[in-house]
């Protein structure tokens, strides 16, 4: 909600202190709101709303998440454009200190070349407007990983994530190249974890683990039809575990990176 706050103020063409001066608030909570560092009230959300003149449909989904800001876990059970899972997602990848994501058999967008990543999303039965909008986004989101600044990226990749083909052959081998390049990078740490291992956690679903400086913690969870992100304790230490587990089970960084030029050629 904090980054959809801000974006739907951005679109609108109106200053932080500006907009608050309309609403009579204090910039400061203006600003505590737009960072997550403090949740207003639905009535809160409305009267900005309203003073910033959005149309109905963002109206209905602002005030959606701004009913549900305060709860626990959150599921968006129709993620149908980039907000508000997606814009929560660049959130958390633009602000956290720490990644780890598991991915059973598609690679992660922040590791997708373009041309994989437009051959998923074109075949991923989405409007082609829409599939564009998410294939900029997508590649935006990787700049996080070479920013002054960068996350610190722990990736573990189911091994079918590099055998099945995406798009032609040549596509995969650029991709595999792309991976060389990136598990070269000193705050990227890449593994692969090998089929026909046996039983492991992973199993069930892909996971990403953002951790910040001074906030709690999130785990992020998607299917095709839902978006999660739990905040819950005991929720987190368990995907702790399961990466542990992955750890365990993974390749070497050094032995991934051969198992990539084994894929390319």
């Amino acid at each position: 909600m904090a980054a959809s706050l801000r974006e739907v103020r951005v679109a609108r063409g109106k200053g932080l202190r500006e907009l608050a001066r309309m609403v009579r608030i204090l910039p400061q909570l203006l600003s505590a709101w737009e960072k997550g560092q403090r949740v207003p009230q639905p009535e809160d959300v409305a009267r900005l709303l309203g003073a910033l003149r959005v149309d109905d449909v963002t109206y209905d989904r602002m005030m959606r998440l701004a009913r549900h800001a305060r709860d626990d876990n959150w599921l968006d059970s129709n993620p149908s454009d980039l907000p508000p899972a997606l814009s929560g997602i660049v959130e958390y990848e633009r602000t956290a200190t720490r990644i780890t994501m598991w991915s059973l058999a598609v690679l992660p967008g922040i590791l997708q070349t373009p041309d994989y990543a437009r051959d998923v999303l074109t075949n991923a039965e989405i409007g082609l407007a829409q599939a564009d909008a998410m294939l900029v986004a997508r590649l935006e989101r990787q700049r996080i990983l070479v920013k002054p600044e960068p996350v610190r990226l722990t990736a573990f990749l189911g091994e079918m994530a590099i055998r099945e083909q995406i798009g032609s052959a040549e596509i995969m081998s650029d991709q595999m190249d792309h991976l060389t390049r990136v598990a070269d990078l000193p705050n990227v740490s890449l593994r692969i974890v090998p089929r026909n291992i046996g039983y492991h956690p992973g199993l069930i679903g892909p996971f990403v683990l953002y951790e910040f400086g001074s906030l709690p913690p999130i785990v992020h969870l998607e299917s095709s039809h839902a978006t999660a992100f739990l905040h819950d304790e005991d929720v987190v230490r368990d995907y702790r575990r399961q990466a542990k587990i992955l750890a365990n089970r993974a390749l070497s960084e050094d032995a991934t990176r051969d198992l990539f030029r084994e894929v390319a050629r």
